[in-house]
């Protein structure tokens, strides 16, 4: 008898003859999987219960009149800023997914959604230099950008470089002298 490559059984209910068919396999169950996830949040967008935001970016969602206060599952996520008429700021904070609970004066529930926040929505350039890694926005050209992930260091050097820009242009640019 020829050997016909490797048999892998899985219970009584599944046997793989050779990797071929075991790729298929697996190609068409991410293929499924893939539909059935992509269907669930286009239904669940549809009804309006996720909130769907880029690290970085604000959307504003317009939420009952009666809201008095917010609760923000995960405030490192996104962040919830309620402004007059019921409209709130949501801004995406971090990767991942977390919640905001709109209650009136008396307590009640009056909206629980989902807040999704993915990646950055603009054109990003990652280098990684070993374990380091570092961001760079490019669009068009490319400038250095802090992302969550990249290395301690990167990081803290582009935001103590756009922390120092605010307060010189804050402070009318750092000039005290009389110009000549």
């Amino acid at each position: 008898m020829a050997w016909r490559g490797p048999r892998l059984c899985w219970g009584d209910r599944m046997a793989f003859r050779g990797v071929g068919s075991m790729k298929r396999w697996l190609v068409r169950a991410g293929i499924a999987a893939m539909l059935m996830l992509f269907a669930g949040l286009t239904a669940a967008n549809a009804d309006g219960d996720t909130i769907a935001v880029s690290v970085d970016q604000a959307k504003l969602v317009k939420l009952p009149n009666r809201v008095a206060t917010l609760v923000v599952g995960n405030p490192l996520i996104a962040d919830v800023t309620l402004q007059s008429g019921g409209m709130i700021v949501v801004t995406g904070k971090g990767y991942g997914a977390t919640n905001v609970i709109a209650m009136d004066r008396a307590g009640d529930i009056l909206v629980d959604r989902t807040i999704l926040v993915s990646g950055p929505a603009d054109k990003i350039v990652t280098i990684y230099r070993g374990v380091d890694r570092e961001s760079y926005s490019c669009m068009p050209g490319c400038e250095r950008r802090a992302t969550l992930g990249d290395s301690e260091k990167y990081f803290k050097s582009v935001l103590d470089q756009a922390g120092t820009m605010s307060k010189e242009v804050a402070g009318g640019g750092g000039t005290t002298g009389k110009a000549n």
